[in-house]
């Protein structure tokens, strides 16, 4: 059992940043993924870090401006976002599970198992 606590989200303008912050109250996963949700959209993958190696992934969207990253003596993980755009805003997610493939951990929302309660981020135009 893995349980998640999720802070950093908040309201900016396009072009300015946020740090979101997911920590591991208990258990532990070899994979960390954050994800997001608009209104009225599916969820979808953002970025993957697999924490043993730290090896990390990106959706093409957000590719070049969010950065994942882990701090271990926290139990916490992180995605930078720069460079927020709009298209964006979505409620954030992050979440453990996932299965490593070709070094990498996937960003299939169906393989993740335990989810954090989501923090919000909204940039506006």
């Amino acid at each position: 059992q893995v349980q998640l606590a999720e802070s950093g989200g908040g309201s900016v303008q396009a072009g300015g940043s946020l740090r979101l912050s997911c920590t591991r109250v208990t258990g532990n996963s070899v994979c960390m993924g954050w994800f997001r949700q608009a209104p009225g959209k599916e969820r979808e993958g953002v970025s993957s870090l697999y924490t043993r190696y730290t090896n990390t992934y990106y959706a093409d969207s957000v590719r070049g401006r969010f950065t994942i990253s882990q701090d271990n003596a926290k139990n916490t993980v992180y995605l930078q976002m720069n460079s927020l755009k709009p298209e964006d805003t979505a409620m954030y997610y992050c979440a453990a599970g996932g299965y490593v493939r070709g070094g990498y951990c996937n960003l299939d929302v169906k393989s993740y198992n335990f989810w954090g309660q989501g923090t919000q981020v909204t940039v506006s135009s």
